[in-house]
């Protein structure tokens, strides 16, 4: 044999070693929905460090869009619960755990408080809305700011405070329109929760009444008619989140609600400066929100799944989280470097308010339209 004729069969037999080396390993079937940063997320940061910390695992990132074609994925999986087939989906790593319909009471999804985690104590109680979902990441509206103009021992801290400040300081705060951005909407649901005596609990999907919501949102109204003279000239609102963090990065305002995921991304790219701070409220916290991550009971590799949402809550990952893709962790901040907790100390939230959809933010965002933006067209 000579040497060309050796390296060709060195290389058929490493490519045969290659391929018999993946056969072996077990395939963790993973689906996402979620936009392309978050996918790339788990193809670039979380798939080869899963792979090298778990040999003989590969994860495999299966891409499922538009929400519709995920919704088609979970609907195979609960047929295949009754054939007891494979479902060929182990891990989604957002969806709603109360989806879909009857799921739960089948017992298609897994319950994380008893799968027996190692990592799920340290998960953030105030994230954890049903044992069926893994709040593995989250973003909440923070209050964005220009450190260049506003010193950080100067930023309102409350909502009184917040209001305050924009008013001694006309024209350097705005917000979007409340149904073209989650920024801006969860503004508004601030100020519903303020006049409401701070209790996100009175709004839940089920307990919409025509006489609260006049009652409750006509104070509301008040008292963001009242704010609107003080805004950016003289009461303009964006027409979504990025608009508002534009005109943050131009120096037009000093201060803005913003999703933390996409401010601390912005931050990170160079679109907004690092002169730019963050700050939560701490009489209450705005409106936030995480990503449920669930396990079909039936995954045909329900142990490697359970080890991959183990290693989601393990400080690298939740740390890669923050430092990579701007989310908020879903473990309590205590577990993470001191370091870390330390430089985002002014965002750790002590609450985590939701606010309902259906009835409630139809009747937010349409009367929003009506009492505090009557002049502009909702189209």
């Amino acid at each position: 044999m000579n040497r060309r004729e050796f390296l060709m069969a060195s290389t058929v037999a490493g490519l045969a070693a290659s391929t018999r080396f993946a056969a072996a390993a077990t395939r963790i079937d993973m689906y996402t929905s979620s936009d392309a940063n978050v996918s790339d997320f788990y193809g670039n940061v979380v798939k080869p460090a899963f792979e090298a910390a778990n040999p003989g695992l590969e994860l495999n990132v299966v891409i499922a869009r538009p929400q519709a074609a995920l919704d088609a994925v979970v609907q195979r999986a609960l047929a295949a619960l009754s054939t007891k087939s494979d479902p060929q989906l182990d891990f989604i790593e957002q969806y709603e755990p109360t989806l879909p319909a009857g799921g739960i009471e089948a017992g298609l999804w897994t319950d994380f408080g008893k799968a027996g985690l190692k990592s799920y104590a340290a998960v953030n109680k105030l994230a954890i809305q049903t044992p069926y979902g893994l709040p593995y990441r989250g973003s909440q509206v923070l209050i964005a700011y220009d450190t260049t103009k506003l010193s950080k021992d100067k930023v309102p801290k409350t909502f009184p405070d917040l209001v305050a400040w924009i008013k001694a300081n006309p024209g350097e705060f705005i917000y979007n329109r409340p149904d073209k951005g989650g920024s801006g909407n969860n503004f508004v649901n601030r100020a519903v929760h303020e006049v409401s005596g701070r209790d996100p609990l009175k709004f839940t999907v089920d307990n919409y009444s025509q006489a609260t919501a006049d009652e409750v949102l006509g104070k509301t109204w008040a008292l963001l008619g009242d704010l609107a003279p003080s805004l950016y000239q003289g009461g303009a609102y964006t027409a979504g989140n990025t608009a508002s963090l534009q005109l943050l990065a131009q120096g037009a305002v000093t201060m803005i609600p913003a999703w933390s995921d996409q401010t601390l991304q912005a931050i990170a790219k160079g679109v907004l400066p690092e002169t730019t701070g963050l700050v939560q409220l701490t009489d209450l916290a705005l409106c936030g929100g995480f990503s449920q991550a669930v396990i079909p009971t039936n995954s045909a590799h329900f142990e490697g799944s359970l080890k991959l949402a183990d290693f989601l809550l393990s400080q690298e990952m939740q740390t890669a989280i923050i430092e990579k893709l701007g989310g908020f962790p879903g473990v309590d901040w205590s577990n993470l470097p001191q370091a870390l907790h330390d430089k985002y100390a002014d965002v750790i939230p002590s609450s985590i308010p939701t606010f309902p959809a259906g009835d409630w933010t139809k009747a937010v965002q349409d009367g929003w339209y009506r009492n505090v933006a009557p002049n502009i067209s909702r189209t």
